[in-house]
């Protein structure tokens, strides 16, 4: 008998960091966490790195440009969804970006908003809310969703 291998999303999310400062997006009008706060993210695309889909999120959902050399790996989440779907999150944080931080997705996202990495929103995304937690605990993978 031959086993099944698992498939997964993969996701990749990027913390821009300003003065122990976090930027967290809330989200509207996608079907997915409306009404909750998260990092600029998305899913990798075929072909991507990783590297260059947190480069490429970070420009489409808050118009910076980010240098790959200066993203820090900051986490990955082995996350299970409430659906029982496999995902796998590549977190990395910076400090340096160029250009002016603005919500560059209006129809995707209701605002953007600097709020304190040690006190997120209580409507942030459980996912995201992990992957900060990891971080800032300097845990290299985490588990999240999962009983």
């Amino acid at each position: 008998m031959t086993k099944q291998r698992q498939q997964v999303t993969v996701d990749v999310h990027v913390i821009l960091e300003r003065d122990g400062r976090i930027l967290l997006s809330l989200r509207r009008g996608t079907g997915y966490a409306d009404g909750l706060y998260c990092l600029p993210s998305g899913h990798l695309d075929p072909g991507e790195s990783v590297v260059d889909c947190a480069v490429r999120e970070a420009r489409e959902e808050v118009g910076v440009t980010v240098d790959p050399g200066r993203l820090r790996p900051a986490t990955v989440v082995h996350h299970l969804s409430p659906g029982g779907r496999p995902r796998v999150g590549f977190f990395f944080a910076t400090d340096t970006w160029d250009g002016e931080v603005v919500n560059a997705e209006p129809d995707k996202c209701a605002k953007i908003e600097w709020v304190p990495a040690d006190a997120l929103p209580d409507n942030t995304v459980p996912y995201t809310a992990a992957g900060v937690g990891f971080y800032r605990t300097g845990t290299g993978i985490g588990v999240h969703g999962r009983p």
